[in-house]
Formats: structure tokens, C-alpha cells, sequence
């Protein structure tokens, strides 16, 4: 994704919903209860398989998507890094508690970890009795989280920190409201001069007594010294297959059934400077090593808890394949010459080997030890982020693929150039933005931030490449995620803050797709006089119940309804029957309806049975509707009775 240049995929889905619209002149000359045929041939072998990987979603660190978002920590600037490397530094969002009289709280470089040196320094001046009292409740710093930390009754918050100090220490370790005076749970660490006076690591659980949405983590004391926090970390317990990810928006993840999970970006991959790309190895280890960066695209501090093995570990738990998007050595500002790029040649080869690597193999065993022994099925990587048509893309992107085809001839490699209207003057297994369509999205004034009739236009583009999944393998929405308090993008597929969530009307348009990834495409013929309406139809298998299912899809652009009758032919009239099942619906009011925290579905599918369905059979489609019908393929048998009399029965 990128401020400064739209990807194509966007200025086709802006031509889609111009077409799909424009009808509407001609609308309003045509009478209500507008007439159409669909045709489907559902015989045996007629279809054509659907790439297993069609559908997937794309991560990039945008809008907060993963610090402050899906991972789930609750700490902002943990290591006092986001200020730089100079002394003093500022420590936001990261807050004083006291005043001039009781503390000093400055930083320096005294930190035992060699890749974030900058440590929180806190003289505190005052004390639990003599002239100089501390205040009650203590003295101290707080941190606010990513505009507020989510702490809810009952559930368990882990609080791991690094401390020393020039004596004894009592620290208070709590959660408050964000004003300091609601107490949501406490507990208070005491340690002797001769435990603390080298860096020690603190670790306790915290079981929150009330809920509050917009809490503060409170480091407190009483005691007069100078102490040194550094590494200060919260996370919940409970978190998405215990791996980290928050579980509200990992599940919303997963609920789209992604066949294929692309990270890390995006631009937040090039930056607008190389020195503020998103480089695998600072990601990686332990937690308090991972020095952050400052992400320069998109103008904020991450602190890389969310990195390179925890995509993978992503994709891994939703059952998605990773791609992996890697810099190759070029940003918005600058580039490295071919000449000079074996090094970042290197950094990608040995990425691959950190995901595929035997665990003896040397940055195999950095993954072993991080917990996961066994490899991750990284089968695809992506040289570069729309970087085609830079001075050194070629010649960079052509070293890279020596390199990995000779090392991993199985890996498909992505290139950024469209091959779709001339071919390539380089050698790649896909490439953007057709055979994989990497980000596609309704954007501008008709999108707002996430309309109705920005998702009918994406549902018909979608059924669009379902058609033609011969050609295209892979498609993903961008982007993802947003935190409503650091909006980049418009639109979003979910938004979300501290506690809440809801999807756009484009995250639930995916929701229709999540069976047509290795699906069979049923040849469907539409007859109607109308430019408003598209179809598709598909033949799946429910894993669940091992039942097999004709889905029709169906996207009603215009203000009328339309009354269509649907012929299902090939089945053998002996042996197999559609039934009905299911149809579901997404529609609203207004075009321009929106989801919000108020109303988080007020733009929703809605599910009902579908009654008298069976091999020919008329529905109503709603104006301004994405419709879909599930209809389950029965076998039928003949069961032979003593009397030798026979009846028909469904198996």
C-alpha cells in the first residue's frame, strides 16, 4: 500500500464501479421486478478446479494493524527506544506521575540488552516518611498503551519488566483507569539492595478485579533511590492459540477462511528511507533484544514484537500459506546499486532458511529456539513491493532469483511488473497485479470509510476473478486492519480500538468467498437484459459434514429487485438432487450505509433457509444486494422393502 501512487488493482475496481452504476440512468425506465435466467451446468467433469490459494488476506504494519492491534501486547515504547538513540530522549507515550519535587525521570544508555541500550532512569526524591513525603499512591511513570489498555474483570494480564537499583526497592506494579483513581488490580514487588543492584527481570500475573477500556499500566513507589526500568511488557493471557495475537481480530481473520497470509507490507517493507525498512533479523529472538524501528511510510514506532516468526506462526494458526514480501534494497528515496546488493541477497536467502531450515541448519536452529523445531511451509516470496520501473528493480530482482532458484527450486517467486499485457523481461512464477492481485480495493469518495456500495462493486469484481481463476491464482484486500485513533487508509476491511471491533461491508463480502478456494467454477450462463446483475456458481465440499454444496452468488447493482429463475442441469435424475439449504443476504437502506462501534452490523449478511429450492427454482434479488444460495447436492437411492415395493429416500 502506498500514499503516493494508487495500484491498478484499485483503478480497475474504480472503473468497475463506474460501470456497474452508470446503468443507473437507464434504471429508472425499466419497470420494477426485472426478470433474468440463470443456467448451470452441475454435471460431472463440466466444471474447472479453482486454485486452492484464490483467496487470502494481506498484513501490513499500517493504521496500527499490529502494534496496538492484532498483537496483542498493551505496552507502547516497552524499551524506551521510539525517542532515539540520543540522551535525554522522549519517553511518550510514557507519563510522570508526581512532580519536580518527588522524582526526575530522564533516560540513558544503561540498558544490559546491546541492540536497545536506552533504559528509563527514576530518582525519586521523596519517601514513605520524613520531611520529603511521597504523595499517596506513590510516585512514578504510567504508560497510556496504544490509546488506552483494555483490562476486563476476571481475565489475566502477565507484567514482565527489567529493573535495578542503587538500593531496596517496593515497587507497586497496577492497572488504573486512565486518570489513576480506579484500581483494577495491584500487586507490589519488594526486593533487597543486593538482588536489584545488577539488571534483574520481574515477572508477575495480574488478575483484573473491574473492567475499564481505556486503563494504564502504573510503575509506583515510595521508596527514596534511583532505580532503572527498561523492557516493560503486558500482554493478556489469553491470546489467539496462545501464540500472542489478539483473539477478537485473529478470529475475524480466520472466520474469512484465508487460503494465503502476505506480509509484512506494503510499503512498511521499503520505507521511505532503507534505514527505516522492515528488516527480518531485528525481528526475530527474544522480545527485549528486538531493537524496533521507526516505520517512516506510515509514520510511527513499532517495537517488533509482531516479526518475521510470528507471521509465520500467523499463517501457520489460520491455516494459510505465507508469502513473504522482503526489501530488495530499494525504498520510496533511495536504492542500492546491483552491484552492491548480494548482501540483502544474502539476508533473503537466510530468511528462507529461518522458515524452511532443518533445525540443525544455522538460522534453522534460531527458529528451533524460538519454540518451533519443525519448519513453516513458506512457499512463496515476493522480491521487493511495488518497486517495477525503478532504476535498479531488474537488475536487483535478477540477482535475487538466481540466488533462491538455485538454493530452493521449489519457491515461487513474485515479481512487482504487471506480465498481463506484455511479457516480462524477467523470469517470475506470478506477478502483480494479475495473476496475483495482491491489493485490491473500492477506494475514493464512493468507498468512504467502508460503504455498502463500495462492497457490491468488490463482489462483483471478485466473481469477476473466480471466473477467470484460470488466469489469476491469488487475491487479497488491503488493508486489513485499522485502529480508528491512527487512520492512514480509507477504507479498511476491520476497524477496531482498545476493546471493539466490527468489519466493513467489504470484510463480510469476503465472507462469501470462503469456499471458492479450491472449489470447483460451474459453467453458469446468465440471460438477462440488464447491465445490474452478475453471477457465478461453484461446487464445494463442507469439511465439516462431508456433504457437497452448489453455491450461486449473485450481486444485484440495481434499485430494483429482480426475480431470478435458476435451471441446475446435469445431475442424474436417478441418483442426485439439489435441496434447499441456506441463502444469505447483504444489503442496507443507503448505498453509503456504513458499520460503526454503535452499529457494528448495520451492514451484515443475514442468513436464512431457502425454501422450495431444488434444481429449477425462482428467487428474488433485492435492489443494491449481494445474494448468495447454498444448495446441498443429495444422492438418492433406491431402498428395496419385503413387499418388494420400493420408495425413493435421501442419503
Amino acid at each position: 500500500m502506498d500514499y503516493c501512487k494508487v495500484p491498478r488493482t484499485l483503478f480497475f475496481l474504480c472503473l468497475f464501479i463506474g460501470f456497474c452504476f452508470s446503468y443507473r440512468c437507464l434504471a429508472d425506465e425499466v419497470e420494477a421486478n426485472q426478470t433474468a435466467q440463470l443456467f448451470i451446468d452441475a454435471s460431472h467433469g463440466s466444471g474447472r478446479p479453482i486454485p486452492q490459494t484464490l483467496f487470502g488476506i494481506f498484513f501490513e504494519e499500517i493504521n496500527h494493524a499490529g502494534a496496538g492491534g492484532l498483537w496483542a501486547e498493551l505496552v507502547s515504547n516497552k524499551g524506551f527506544e521510539a525517542g532515539g538513540y540520543n540522551t535525554p530522549s522522549n519517553i511518550d507515550p510514557w507519563s510522570i506521575i508526581g512532580d519536580e519535587s518527588s522524582l526526575i525521570v530522564s533516560t540513558d544508555r544503561s540498558s544490559c540488552f546491546e541492540r536497545n541500550k536506552m533504559a528509563l532512569r527514576m530518582e525519586v526524591l521523596c519517601n514513605s516518611e520524613g520531611a520529603n513525603i511521597c504523595p499517596s499512591g506513590g510516585v512514578g511513570v504510567y504508560n497510556p498503551g496504544f490509546w488506552g489498555m483494555n483490562i476486563e474483570q476476571g481475565k489475566s494480564y502477565k507484567v514482565v519488566f527489567h529493573v535495578r537499583s542503587t538500593g531496596s526497592i517496593n515497587i507497586s506494579v497496577s492497572f488504573t483507569g486512565s486518570n489513576g483513581l480506579q484500581t483494577l488490580t495491584s500487586t507490589n514487588i519488594i526486593a533487597s539492595a543486593s538482588d536489584v543492584s545488577n539488571w534483574t527481570k520481574m515477572e508477575v500475573l495480574l488478575e483484573a478485579k473491574e473492567t475499564n477500556h481505556n486503563s494504564r499500566l502504573q510503575l509506583t513507589t515510595t521508596k527514596m533511590g534511583v532505580l532503572w526500568f527498561d523492557q516493560v511488557s503486558a500482554m493478556p493471557l489469553d491470546t489467539y492459540k496462545g501464540h500472542g495475537f489478539r483473539n477478537d481480530l485473529a478470529q475475524m481473520l480466520a472466520d474469512i477462511k484465508p487460503r494465503f497470509i502476505r506480509f509484512p507490507g506494503g510499503c512498511f517493507v521499503e520505507g521511505e528511507w532503507l534505514r527505516n525498512a522492515f528488516r527480518w533479523k531485528e525481528s526475530i529472538g527474544p522480545w527485549e533484544e528486538r531493537p524496533g524501528h521507526f516505520g517512516d511510510v506510515w509514520m510511527y514506532w513499532t517495537d517488533d514484537g509482531l516479526g518475521y516468526f510470528e507471521f509465520l506462526q500467523l499463517a501457520e494458526d489460520l491455516g494459510a500459506l505465507p508469502i513473504w514480501v522482503f526489501n530488495n534494497g530499494i525504498s520510496h528515496n533511495d536504492q542500492v546499486d546491483t552491484s552492491a546488493i548480494l548482501p540483502f541477497v544474502q539476508e533473503a536467502l537466510d530468511g528462507i532458511e529461518f522458515a524452511r531450515g532443518d533445525s540443525s541448519s544455522t538460522w534453522g536452529a534460531v527458529r528451533a529456539a524460538m519454540g518451533h523445531p519443525e519448519p513453516f511451509d513458506l512457499r512463496y516470496v515476493a522480491i521487493g513491493n511495488e518497486d517495477c520501473g525503478k532504476k535498479n528493480y531488474r537488475g536487483n530482482y535478477l540477482k535475487f532469483y538466481d540466488a533462491i532458484r538455485r538454493a530452493y527450486p521449489d519457491i515461487k517467486m513474485i515479481s512487482n511488473c504487471d506480465g498481463s499485457s506484455l511479457q516480462l523481461d524477467h523470469p517470475a512464477d506470478f506477478y502483480d497485479f494479475h495473476a496475483f492481485v495482491s491489493e485490491y480495493a473500492v477506494t475514493g469518495k464512493d468507498a468512504g470509510t467502508g460503504s455498502l456500495l463500495a462492497a457490491l462493486a468488490e463482489a462483483g469484481f471478485l466473481i469477476g476473478l473466480e471466473k477467470n481463476s484460470d488466469i489469476v491464482e491469488m487475491a487479497s484486500y488491503a488493508p486489513l486492519f485499522v485502529n480508528s485513533n491512527d487512520r492512514r487508509w480509507n477504507p479498511d476491511a476491520i476497524v477496531f480500538n482498545s476493546s471493539h471491533l466490527y468489519g466493513t461491508p467489504s470484510y463480510w463480502v469476503q465472507q462469501f468467498f470462503t469456499e471458492s478456494s479450491g472449489a470447483t467454477l460451474l459453467n453458469a450462463t446468465l440471460k438477462t437484459n440488464s447491465a445490474s446483475l452478475v453471477a457465478s456458481a461453484i461446487a464445494w465440499k463442507n469439511s465439516g459434514n462431508d456433504q457437497t454444496y452448489v453455491r450461486i452468488k449473485t450481486v444485484n447493482f440495481g434499485s430494483d429487485p429482480i426475480s431470478l429463475k435458476i435451471s441446475v442441469s446435469g445431475l442424474d435424475p436417478s441418483s442426485e438432487k439439489l435441496s434447499g439449504s441456506t441463502k444469505t443476504i447483504l444489503t442496507s437502506t443507503n448505498l453509503m450505509d456504513e458499520n460503526s462501534f454503535n452499529e457494528p452490523k448495520k451492514v451484515a449478511p443475514i442468513q436464512a433457509l431457502l425454501e422450495d429450492a431444488g434444481n429449477d427454482m425462482t428467487v428474488l434479488l433485492l435492489p443494491h444486494s449481494f445474494t448468495s444460495f447454498d444448495l446441498l447436492k443429495e444422492s438418492v437411492s433406491l431402498r428395496i422393502i419385503e413387499d418388494d415395493s420400493y420408495s425413493l429416500s435421501s442419503i
